[in-house]
């Protein structure tokens, strides 16, 4: 008999999401970062670029190659990466210190452009992304493992994958849509029990959230 995944107790006695294992590299990213809102413009790019360049691969293996991914891309500056010819392609192709995909570069080139579009369209990204938060009623009322864990998608992350199609964004499917959720933020997907649950919750009560600037307001 399968049993389901849940709550791990670390070395350090908390209990965690079982996500995240027992390394203490990917424990840190767990405690730190995921979950905790994000309205950053920056780090949001950072973020949906580098779940673009996580499908096929684990998650792990991307965040282990980050700061190289920042030392590469100009620390994800938007308005920097939107600058970068084939040249700097070329030269991405031969860094090993990250995943060299000529599409997920050149995406990612691109996604920069579309993102400064964005920032003219809404005010910020964040403003954009968080327009989008879901409301309770569009959450599960389940919040164990067994129930997240099948949340690959959800109509939410479908739309703003949408969205950003439509505003000429690559490699911004649903499933990588949702995963930038969950790692931004914009929903609490650590499980009931997890002791990360209730620090991010309360952060995101606190948590001022970006006004989207209303079609056709002038800049």
């Amino acid at each position: 008999m399968t049993v389901e995944p849940t709550l791990v107790e670390g070395e350090d006695g908390k209990l965690r999401c079982p996500w995240p294992g027992a390394d203490p590299f990917y424990q840190r990213y767990h405690d730190e970062e995921w979950g905790r809102p994000v309205i950053d413009d920056v780090r949001l790019f950072e973020k949906i670029c580098l779940e673009g360049f996580q499908s096929g691969l684990s998650w792990i293996t991307i965040l282990r190659k980050r700061e190289n991914f920042r030392a590469a891309f100009a620390g994800f500056d938007f308005r920097k990466v939107a600058l970068f010819d084939g040249a700097d392609v070329e030269r991405l192709l031969q860094d090993a210190g990250i995943v060299r995909h000529r599409g997920k570069i050149v995406s990612t080139i691109n996604n920069a452009n579309r993102a400064i579009e964005l920032v003219d369209e809404a005010g910020s990204l964040a403003a954009f992304f968080w327009s989008f938060e879901p409301t309770p009623d569009q959450r599960p009322d389940d919040l164990s493992w067994a129930s997240l864990s099948r949340l690959g998608k959800t109509d939410v992350s479908t739309r703003i994958s949408k969205e950003l199609k439509k505003r000429g964004w690559s490699f911004v499917g649903p499933t990588t849509v949702y995963a930038f959720m969950q790692a931004m933020g914009l929903v609490n997907d650590h499980i009931e029990g997890c002791a990360c649950r209730a620090d991010v919750e309360a952060l995101r009560s606190r948590l001022k959230r970006p006004e989207r600037r209303p079609a056709g307001t002038a800049v």
